[in-house]
């Protein structure tokens, strides 16, 4: 039985589209695992940093905590917004010309060359090829 539910909470986990998971899901497999393993040892460790990556992936990049702050950020500096024809969700490349790409703080955990923009007075954070890996709702 414990085999069965590990190998389908990996598969879960596995299964995520890898444009969610980024800094979430590392931040949440490393907390679940270590508290796996304080609860039930080496196989608490696995099933907990499963457990971890999904919660976290589901959590976003810049995780719950962070987002009204981020936003608060990202306000105070009367960032301009980009007007977008397409849909701003997750996957969507951005142009390169005509929108303005920001450094994220260091003080938010988020993954080495990630940028944030606002797009349709809404902030979202973009990888290196401009493309959006989260809305900040």
């Amino acid at each position: 039985m414990k085999i069965k539910t590990l190998l389908a909470v990996s598969a879960f986990a596995l299964a995520l589209p890898m444009a969610a998971q980024a800094q979430g899901t590392l931040r949440g497999a490393e907390r679940g695992a270590q508290d796996g393993a304080d609860a039930a040892g080496p196989v608490g460790a696995i099933v907990g940093g499963a457990v971890g990556a999904a919660t976290g992936t589901i959590g976003g990049i810049l995780g719950v905590e962070d987002r009204p702050r981020f936003r608060s950020y990202v306000r105070e500096r009367n960032v301009r917004s980009y007007d977008y024809d397409g849909r701003v969700a997750v996957g969507t490349v951005l142009p390169n010309s005509g929108v303005t790409y920001y450094d994220v703080p260091g003080e938010y955990s988020v993954a080495r060359g990630t940028r944030y923009t606002v797009v349709n007075d809404r902030p979202v954070l973009v990888d290196g090829r401009h493309r959006i890996i989260e809305v900040i709702e």
